[in-house]
């Protein structure tokens, strides 16, 4: 039977219910556990059975949701691994140095000379301002009309047919490419928007660091699994009687045609809005006739701005996500232009932190259940500034040291995202889960301009990636001053919404 998209949002079988999860995957320590009744100090009857548990068991159709949810996790971060990490960056440099003349040369664009090298990082740029503008529209959409689930699947296609067309990408056609990367990232970087709304309708405030960093453990495990065997093909290019070129682009396509496959196979799953109150219960300005998206978004930011905690949070994690992104994009290319490493060991490399991540995202999940979630993260911003510290100082074809980096990575990048998009659900007002989550994919991807723009004009001057590297540093200090400055409890009290037990 068809599945109405415009249902309104469940409560009562959605977030309402704690689930124990124990068929779908582990909890932080101490959640979901069944709770008994303490013996009193009178000898016991032994024979008596012990008390029932004090929460209901899960939900059948809970579960199906969040496996939909891990499920379109496993394809959609084919992308960000395969394309954006390794391969898509060294590529559409090769095609813009094809069409420049070779190294050192200028591309002329709309009478200005850019550098063959500064063409991705720019392009990287000018996909970030475009999100900028779109994903907090997008997401205030979905809130207003309740088909949040048809709005995924149409941000999937875009982003899936621009991802299999990277094939088409040849010779010296790099405006081509840079066109299919701006649509391909905003439909990537919209679908992240609308999946990530269903959060907090999945699991319950002391639920949602276990649920979140499970997501993105799959999410790894899925995009190192089609990782591993793009680097089988690639690292066999000859014997299979492709260039290097061409397994570049058979590579490229292969992400788009995985994240159809299991993206579809996990939207199918999450049959309804992303919306906690029923559409009558929506807050003002959030209801069908709240008008144009430009006016919506201006009352959110307004709303935002009145919790003055959660704008702080917000502003942190902008800050110290600018040099988590940015890494993310640049670290195959830093290691093929800077490093002198081949395609093989940044593939291979990067393949290593997939795997890595996906223990690294359960691990920090288990640390914030345990020491809690804002120094759990702060934590790991210390390990990111150490880290950029080594990756400045790395030597030349030391392929051992990236390896070793990649690993160090590997560990805090699940959790360092895993736990910020759990961390900011808790500061989301009921009925505007998408709209925030807009907010939220800005910061995360549409403002990435900054830190991109910071590497192509480290490259355009000075022609020194160490640089750009190394620069990336202040991000991450910048984020956690103001995470240091954030009161979360009052945050999520002023949301409206119940404040977990360990923050």
């Amino acid at each position: 039977m068809p599945i109405d998209d415009t249902a309104d949002a469940f409560t009562a079988d959605g977030a309402g219910v704690s689930s124990t999860l124990g068929s779908v995957g582990p909890l932080a320590a101490g959640g979901g556990a069944a709770v008994f009744a303490e013996p009193t100090t009178q000898a016991p009857d032994i024979a008596e059975p012990a008390a029932e548990p004090t929460e209901p068991p899960a939900d059948p159709a809970q579960l199906s949701r969040r496996k939909g949810w891990y499920r379109y996790a496993w394809g959609a971060h084919a992308f960000p691994t395969t394309v954006t990490a390794v391969f898509l960056g060294p590529y559409l440099t090769d095609i813009a140095r094809n069409a420049a003349g070779g190294d050192n040369h200028y591309l002329h664009l709309a009478g200005l000379s850019v550098r063959a090298e500064s063409f991705y990082p720019f392009a990287v740029t000018a996909a970030a301002l475009l999100q900028a503008a779109v994903l907090p529209l997008v997401g205030a959409a979905a809130d207003r009309s309740g088909r949040t689930r048809g709005l995924l699947a149409g941000a999937m296609g875009l982003g899936v047919v621009a991802t299999l067309l990277f094939y088409t990408v040849t010779g010296g056609a790099y405006l081509w490419g840079g066109a299919l990367f701006l649509a391909a990232s905003l439909g990537y970087s919209t679908a992240n928007v609308l999946a990530n709304g269903y959060l907090p309708t999945l699991a319950e405030p002391d639920e949602r660091d276990a649920i979140s960093s499970k997501g993105w453990a799959v999410g790894y495990l899925g995009g190192a699994v089609l990782l591993t065997v793009n680097l089988a093909i690639y690292t066999a290019h000859s014997a299979l009687g492709l260039s290097e070129g061409h397994a570049a682009r058979v590579a490229l396509a292969s992400a788009g045609l995985w994240w159809l496959v299991f993206g579809t196979a996990g939207i199918r799953r999450l049959t309804a809005g992303t919306s906690r109150l029923p559409r009558d219960r929506r807050p003002e300005g959030a209801g069908p006739d709240s008008g144009t998206g430009y006016r919506q978004l201006g009352r959110t930011l307004a709303a935002l701005s009145r919790n003055r905690n959660a704008l702080l949070f917000l502003l942190a994690y902008m800050a110290y996500n600018e040099g988590v992104q940015t890494v993310i994009s640049f670290a195959s290319t830093y290691g093929t232009k800077q490093l002198d490493l081949g395609q093989s060991v940044m593939a291979s490399a990067i393949l290593v932190v997939q795997f890595v991540a996906f223990g690294g995202a359960l691990w920090m999940g288990r640390l914030a259940a345990r020491h809690g979630t804002r120094r759990t993260i702060s934590g790991s911003l210390l390990a990111w500034i150490v880290l950029l510290a080594a990756a400045f100082v790395m030597t030349k074809h030391a392929a051992w040291q990236f390896y070793v980096l990649g690993c160090a990575i590997g560990l805090v990048l699940g959790g360092t995202q895993a736990l910020s998009r759990s961390l900011f659900a808790q500061i989301i007002p009921a009925g505007q889960e998408s709209e925030y989550f807009g907010l939220y994919e800005v910061s995360q991807n549409g403002v990435a301009w900054i830190g991109s723009l910071t590497v192509a004009l480290a490259i355009q001057f000075t022609g020194s990636y160490r640089l750009a590297i190394i620069s990336l540093v202040v991000f991450f200090v910048v984020g956690l001053v103001l995470l240091a400055r954030t009161d979360l409890r009052t945050a999520i009290r002023t949301a409206g919404n119940p404040v977990p037990e360990r923050l």
